[in-house]
């Protein structure tokens, strides 16, 4: 990031042609893995789509970085529950990377109620040979083998195979929300809107329920949650998020079932700012701890928060996204986009802050200077290579030539879900139907 907040570059963008994009296109979720080398997407088709970076070569220097299609395969079907006569979607809500232990690749994948744990691996020999099958794999006729073969490896063209290991269902009433695996590698959690329940990757059969906010009477409801997730080095610390904006650390150490919170991070509302929407807009979408587990961010509608774990009473530090938008509210919620979900993520180093708006804006704040920008990905100013100019909003007054009036942001156009280089400055950004990848200005 450094002084170059404004100058990202296009590094590569994975489009589909919007007049043939149908709902199923609809890109739900954005993950890299520990290493940065694969990114994954998920669709609200239940598709898993996996890119790999290009490596560098002599002779192109410039490509390194470009990600390319690695696998695509279908990680969840429709279903149907015909005890409860509820469709069941296929849609990706969560895709989660496990560490690299081998030459293969393991993700977690999760629609509304079943975990999926999906192993990529590559092949590129296959064996020839058999005693007992022919080259085409018939069996052959025992009394016509007369003499023994030892099969051998041969080379063949590379082959990426996506092939599920673990299927864990059947422990969610409610839809799941998010995933996360713990820093143990060995256990992971799923969090729908009133539990959180932990698995061990090895078990299918079996999860212990850790939150349960589900009252006696369910007209007492006030409240679900959100988000989850797991310390980044602590396994027994994680933190979850309600649509009230409480946000909840936990301590596994201190009883089986965590209903009782450790630490509890809530900012009281300002009296002067209370309105109708007030409850809706304080809802937290997402939570993520930061990197080096000091730090929590949050967002809400309109805002981004950084907490100190160490201090509960208010936030460290809050930015604006989209403060304009709240003129606009009453619009906003007619068409249902007050109860949009927006995800943020910390850049590698947790010292810039990146979220995303409407009109495919997607807004950057660093820490350390205080200052922030709003790009745009969009096919328009997509060419690759061309570098992003930073676009400003206009709020009624006269507008200048390279702003946007707020009456004329397109809310249809929105960017939910982003994620980050865990090393690099290179960031994917999920705009519907298109994946945009960009990366810091290169000499």
């Amino acid at each position: 990031m450094d002084e170059e907040i404004d100058t990202r570059k296009i590094n590569n963008s994975f489009l589909r042609d919007h007049n043939y994009a149908t709902e199923a296109d609809i890109i739900s979720t954005v993950e890299f893995n520990s290493t940065g080398e694969l990114l994954a997407t998920g669709d609200k088709g239940g598709r898993v789509v996996v890119f790999q970076r290009e490596q560098e070569s002599k002779n192109q220097p410039h490509r390194r970085g470009e990600y390319n299609v690695y696998s695509t395969f279908q990680s969840h079907e429709p279903e149907f529950d015909y005890l409860k006569s509820l469709e069941i979607e296929e849609k990706i809500n969560k895709i989660r990377w496990l560490p690299q232990q081998n030459a293969a690749y393991f993700l977690l994948s999760t629609n509304d109620k079943t975990v999926k744990l999906w192993k990529i691996s590559e092949r590129d020999k296959r064996p020839e040979g058999y005693n007992l099958k022919d080259e085409e794999g018939r069996i052959r006729d025992p009394t016509t083998i007369t003499t023994l073969r030892v099969p051998v490896l041969r080379p063949m063209d590379l082959m990426v195979e996506a092939t599920p290991r673990r299927i864990f269902s059947n422990a969610h009433t409610y839809h799941i929300n998010s995933i996360s695996v713990n820093s143990d590698y060995e256990t992971y959690m799923s969090t729908d809107d009133l539990r959180i329940n932990l698995w061990n990757l090895e078990i299918t059969n079996r999860s212990f329920n850790i939150v349960d906010i589900k009252p006696a009477n369910m007209e007492e409801l006030t409240e679900v949650i959100t988000a989850a997730e797991f310390h980044p080095n602590q396994c027994n610390t994680f933190v979850y998020s309600s649509s009230k904006g409480s946000i909840r650390l936990c301590d596994m150490r201190t009883s089986a079932l965590c209903d009782n919170h450790s630490k509890l991070f809530e900012e009281p509302e300002d009296p002067s700012n209370h309105s109708f929407f007030s409850e809706i807009i304080s809802s937290i979408s997402d939570v993520k701890f930061s990197h080096n587990g000091r730090y929590l961010m949050t967002r809400d509608y309109l805002t981004v928060k950084v907490w100190d774990i160490n201090m509960e009473s208010k936030p460290l530090e809050t930015y604006q996204v989209h403060d304009y938008l709240r003129s606009k509210l009453c619009s906003l919620y007619e068409n249902d986009c007050i109860f949009d979900k927006f995800e943020c993520v910390w850049n590698g180093t947790d010292s810039v802050l990146m979220t995303g708006s409407y009109n495919n804006f997607f807004r950057m704040f660093d820490r350390n200077t205080k200052r922030d920008v709003t790009l745009e990905a969009s096919r328009e100013n997509s060419k690759p290579r061309a570098i992003l100019k930073p676009r400003k909003v206009c709020v009624g007054g006269k507008r200048r030539k390279d702003e946007i009036s707020v009456d004329s942001l397109d809310f249809s156009k929105k960017i939910l879900h982003t994620a980050w280089h865990p090393n690099e400055n290179i960031i994917a950004v999920a705009a519907t139907n298109n994946l945009y990848i960009f990366q810091d200005k290169v000499n």
